[in-house]
């Protein structure tokens, strides 16, 4: 049976770090393929400027990149983050970011993904990653 929406947030709310549960972040939709997550923008992950914060994309990145890992084997394997590389296009602005990690290749231990960020309400790419995650 496909891993929920629903099973997914609350996986993230029991299990994940307690700074990562502060990003607030909602679990959209996931799948074989990938990962949808949305953070709202907010005071305290904003710097001047009411920019959001480089290490706020990461950990969006990186999580979301993570819930992709999850959907592709419809469950809550554990994996490992071996790399993770941000690209910072343009400032984080607006009233949230959405998240969409996808799968690029899976392998027998390290499985390739990417995400894009993207700014909501002006759909502007804020940020790219990639990763590969061991599966533990």
């Amino acid at each position: 049976m496909p891993l929920t929406t629903s099973q997914s947030q609350t996986f993230l709310a029991d299990n994940f770090a307690p700074w990562i549960k502060a990003l607030d972040l909602r679990i959209t939709e996931i799948n074989a393929a990938g990962a949808t997550l949305e953070m709202p923008i907010t005071n305290e992950l904003t710097r001047m400027g009411d920019v959001l914060s480089g290490q706020a994309l990461a950990a969006l990145a990186d999580t979301s990149m993570v819930f992709a890992c999850f959907g592709l084997f419809d469950g809550l394997t554990p994996v490992a983050t071996t790399n993770l590389e941000v690209q910072f296009l343009r400032p984080g602005l607006g009233e949230k970011i959405r998240c969409e990690a996808h799968i690029v290749k899976p392998g027998k231990k390290l499985i390739f993904t990417r995400a894009d960020m993207i700014a909501r309400p002006s759909n502007k790419l804020v940020a790219t990653a990639t990763a590969t995650f061991y599966l533990a």
